[in-house]
């Protein structure tokens, strides 16, 4: 038996809990199994109108109609009438979530929550402690190894699930949603672009709609066709990520952020969830070295925000966190971003370049000078983010500047959340409004429980040119629900 891995070895998982919000009604309602069934809005049975909200989880079966997860729910009602439509059990997801991680983290070393139905596991360097007589060599080892986590989740909880196996985090995710569903896929080490050819370009995390188009547009329909060309052959249309994504293509992603940062237990966003977000979202700073992306969180609200009181409130909330998490991987950043989407879901991204900071007493101001140009219309606010980026390595006087007013304080309150997480104890101004729908982090930090509620529902565009080429955010950022 060989147990020993080769460099870049299939040793990343990313698993995903199949239509999750959808399972657990399930459970919860053993009568809906088999029939078509939409999660999302206010819906109530019975109810005749359209409600207002987007699909935040769909069945199978009603796929098949053209019905999809972040779809406004009058056009979902649109296009199957005959579907069951709730409007969600959105503590109880968390309580899901938290059983889910819990047998995760009981059986691999290393992981990470991407968001509250996707999680990224890290087998790198465990091929000999999950041997068993009878595995041919270290991938038969760790497949077996996900199969027995899948069967466990399905066993113990009674949800269904989905991994992807591979040398990286892109492509983890890539083979978890074609193993769907209820499925195991493992792409060994060399055989990344053999399998990724033949998949529609759109399928590369972080490739768009748009983007997706305007390549097709130039004949570039599938991954085989975009890892062919050279960077300057596609720039126009991927912007300053061409090389990453034809990288990507290719199969090399090495140069992608797939470590776990120091001092968390889980790799942090699928990104961009980080290993992160949200998809964590975006790329983040990564540990070896370079600098490269941003840190960022975001929140959907089930009912929209109204008073300026509870949006100030959020986005002292989203700068806390953000600036906590900075800290956190020593940097500081030198740009801030605030995202703001009213409920006709017109979504708004504006930027402005600070001197380097990690500390919300600054970051804070800004937001809300940004919030205040940004917010033209009367119309409630459906989502808001914060974003920092443009990020390098702090000294020690930068880091510093944090405990500027009560260094105690607030050196304190991060020594807290280290141990115990960052919503072991905050700032009563920033406490979040209740009617938080979803969470998107940008790094989902190890200390942290899942969100507590459905995911949200769109991700923050950093620059305007990432936007009008309809680039995403890479890896978790991208939300789904298969």
């Amino acid at each position: 038996m060989t147990v020993e891995a080769p460099l870049r070895a299939a040793r990343i998982v990313c698993l995903d809990l199949d239509t999750f919000f959808v399972s657990v009604e399930r459970l919860l309602d053993p009568s809906l199994v088999g029939k078509p069934v939409v999660v999302g809005g206010s819906w109530k049975r019975g109810q005749r109108e359209r409600p207002r909200g987007v699909v935040t989880a769909c069945s199978y079966e009603v796929r098949e109609f053209g019905v999809r997860s972040g779809m406004p729910l009058a056009t979902a009602t649109r296009l199957a009438p005959h579907a069951i439509f709730l409007s969600g059990r959105h503590g109880t997801y968390g309580g899901y979530a938290k059983r889910v991680r819990a047998v995760i983290e009981a059986r691999c070393p290393r992981t990470q929550v991407a968001s509250i139905d996707e999680f990224y596991l890290d087998f790198r360097g465990c091929e000999r402690l999950f041997a068993r007589p009878g595995d041919a060599d270290g991938d038969a080892t760790i497949e077996r190894t996900v199969r027995a986590i899948t069967a466990a989740i399905r066993d113990e909880i009674g949800l269904p699930s989905s991994a992807g196996i591979a040398s990286s985090k892109p492509i983890a995710k890539i083979a978890s949603g074609m193993a769907k569903p209820a499925g195991v896929l493992l792409v060994p080490a060399g055989k990344e672009r053999e399998m990724l050819a033949p998949l529609p370009v759109g399928k590369y995390p972080g490739i768009g709609p748009v983007a997706q188009k305007k390549l097709e547009a130039l004949g570039i329909r599938t991954l085989g066709h975009l890892a062919a060309l050279e960077p300057d052959d596609v720039k126009q249309v991927l912007g300053s990520r061409a090389s990453m994504f034809l990288r990507g293509a290719r199969g090399n992603t090495e140069s992608d952020d797939d470590e776990p940062e120091d001092g968390d237990e889980q790799p942090s966003r699928a990104d961009g969830d980080h290993l992160g977000r949200d998809r964590p979202a975006f790329r983040e700073h990564d540990p070896r070295g370079s600098t490269v992306g941003s840190i960022s969180n975001e929140r959907t609200f089930f009912a929209a925000l109204e008073d300026e009181d509870s949006v100030l409130q959020m986005l002292s909330s989203l700068a806390e966190r953000v600036c906590w998490r900075a800290r956190k991987r020593g940097v500081v950043a030198r740009t801030v971003t605030l995202k703001l989407r009213y409920t006709d879901f017109q979504t708004l991204s504006r930027s402005r370049t600070i001197p380097a900071t990690c500390s919300e007493r600054e970051v804070l101001p800004v937001l809300r000078e940004l919030y205040t140009a940004a917010r033209t219309r009367s119309l409630g606010i459906r989502l808001l983010g914060v974003a920092v980026s443009k990020l390098e390595l702090a000294d020690a006087s930068q880091l510093e500047l944090f405990h500027r007013g009560d260094p105690e304080l607030l050196g304190s309150l991060d020594d807290i959340r280290e141990r115990f997480g960052f919503e072991a104890v905050r700032f009563a101004g920033s406490r979040a409004p209740r009617r938080v729908e979803g969470r998107r982090d940008g790094v989902f930090d190890g200390d942290e429980e899942p969100a507590q509620t459905p995911r949200g529902d769109a991700q923050i565009v950093l620059d305007d040119e990432w936007r009008e080429r309809g680039l995403e955010p890479t890896e978790s950022s991208v939300i789904t629900d298969e």
